[in-house]
C-alpha cells in the first residue's frame, strides 16, 4: 500500500469513517489534502493524542524534525493538537467531521470538484450509521420558558456556557459554490466553542469573537433559515453547524439522497394553533424537511420535522410553536463523544477500537 491507502484505510477504522471507491477517488482528495510524507505520518497517529516523543519513538523519526512537522500539520487542520501534562500532544482527526471542515480557508475548485464526487459514490454509506453525526438544536425562543429543556438542548446555553468563542466559514457552502451551485444563505455563520480563555487568538483560520458576536451570529444564521445542528453528544460540544438542505453535506442527504434520519432530531415538534393560522403559507418556505403542508390550516408532519424551529418565529401570525415530544420518541443522546463513537463502531461493525 502506498501512503494514501495506508491514511485512507486508517481513517475508515474510525468511527466516522472514510469508505473507499471503486474509481479512486477517496484516494485523490486525499492526495489534494496532505503531502506523501504527511499522509505517512497521519496514517502512524491514533486517535488519542500522543506527546511528540511517544510517536518518534513508535515510528522511528527524530523528535525536532517531527514536532515541526506535527505543528505545521496542525495548523492546517490535518490533525488534532492538545495541550496536556508534559506539553503538546498530536493526534489523528476524522476526515468528517475534521480534517475536511478544517480546510474551509484554503479548498479551491479542484477539491471542491473532488469532495463532489466522493460525496456522491459513498459518503451516503456512512451517513446512514447509527448514532448520525450531528444533531438538531431548535432555533432559541422557539421552545416555552416553562418547558423542560436540558442544557445540551439550548442553543443559548451552549454559547453562554463557553469561554471562547469563533467563527468560519461554511465549507459545504463555500464548496457548492465553487462548483456553481451556490445557494443564498450566509457563509461566515459555522461556530467553534471552548471551555479554555482565548483559545482562537491569533488562529489560522478561526476567526475569534466575542460571546455577543456569537449570539449576534446565531441570529443571523436563524433569521435566514439556517438549521442549528451540533455534534450528537451531550457533554463537550464544541461546535455549532448552521445548515440547510441546498448545500449542507448532512442534509443534503435528506433533500438529495432520501435518507429520512441523516441527522437526530431535537426533543421537539412543531405544533399548530388553528385558531390562530391564518393560511399565508409562510412557514411552507421556511420548512427545509417539508414536514408542513396546507389544508385550511397548516399540518405538520411529525415523521419528517425535526424541531428546529425555524419555521417558529417566521410565522406572522405566531400560530407555531415547538412543544416535547413523548419521552417514547424522544432519540437517546450518547453522553460523550467517546460513548458516541464506542455505539458508533459498533453500528459499523469495527470490532477492534481505533487506535
Amino acid at each position: 500500500m502506498n501512503n494514501y491507502e495506508l491514511l485512507a484505510e486508517k481513517l475508515d477504522s474510525l468511527p466516522n469513517g472514510y469508505p473507499p471507491t471503486e474509481d479512486g477517488v477517496h484516494l485523490r482528495l486525499l492526495e489534494k489534502i496532505f503531502t506523501v510524507e504527511e499522509a505517512d505520518i497521519a496514517a502512524q497517529l491514533y486517535a488519542q493524542p500522543e506527546s511528540v516523543d511517544d510517536i518518534a519513538a513508535r515510528t522511528g523519526r527524530e523528535v525536532r524534525e517531527l514536532l515541526q512537522q506535527l505543528k505545521t500539520m496542525a495548523k492546517r487542520g490535518l490533525i488534532t493538537i492538545e495541550l496536556g501534562k508534559g506539553g503538546l500532544r498530536f493526534g489523528l482527526l476524522p476526515f468528517v467531521v475534521g480534517i475536511y471542515e478544517n480546510q474551509a480557508a484554503s479548498i479551491d475548485k479542484e477539491m471542491a470538484l473532488l469532495f463532489e464526487d466522493y460525496y456522491q459514490k459513498a459518503f451516503a454509506e456512512v451517513m446512514q450509521v447509527q448514532p448520525q453525526y450531528h444533531r438538531v438544536v431548535p432555533v432559541n425562543q422557539t421552545v416555552s420558558k416553562s418547558m423542560e429543556i436540558h442544557p445540551y438542548e439550548n442553543i443559548l446555553d451552549l454559547v453562554n456556557d463557553a469561554k471562547s468563542w469563533a467563527v468560519l466559514d461554511c465549507i459545504c457552502r463555500k464548496q457548492k459554490a465553487l462548483i456553481g451551485e451556490a445557494c443564498e444563505h450566509p457563509i461566515d455563520v459555522c461556530m467553534v466553542l471552548s471551555p479554555r480563555e482565548r483559545a482562537f487568538e491569533n488562529h489560522a483560520f478561526y476567526h475569534a469573537v466575542t460571546k455577543e458576536e456569537a449570539l449576534a451570529t446565531l441570529k443571523r444564521a436563524s433569521d435566514s433559515g439556517l438549521v442549528h445542528s451540533v455534534s450528537n453528544n451531550q457533554q463537550g460540544i464544541y461546535y455549532i453547524c448552521n445548515c440547510c438542505t441546498c448545500s449542507c453535506g448532512i442534509l443534503q442527504g435528506v433533500a438529495k439522497l432520501g435518507i429520512a434520519n441523516v441527522i437526530a432530531r431535537s426533543a421537539f415538534v412543531c405544533t399548530v394553533d388553528d385558531s390562530l393560522c391564518i393560511g399565508c403559507e409562510t412557514c411552507l418556505d421556511y420548512c427545509q424537511f417539508k414536514a408542513l403542508s396546507m389544508d385550511t390550516t397548516v399540518q405538520v408532519n411529525a415523521v419528517s420535522c425535526v424541531g428546529c424551529g425555524v419555521c417558529v418565529p417566521n410565522c406572522p401570525s405566531e400560530a407555531l410553536t415547538l412543544i416535547r415530544r413523548p419521552e417514547e420518541e424522544v432519540m437517546p443522546i450518547p453522553e460523550t463523544l467517546i460513548d458516541w463513537g464506542s455505539q458508533r463502531a459498533a453500528s459499523r461493525g469495527l470490532t477492534d477500537k481505533p487506535e
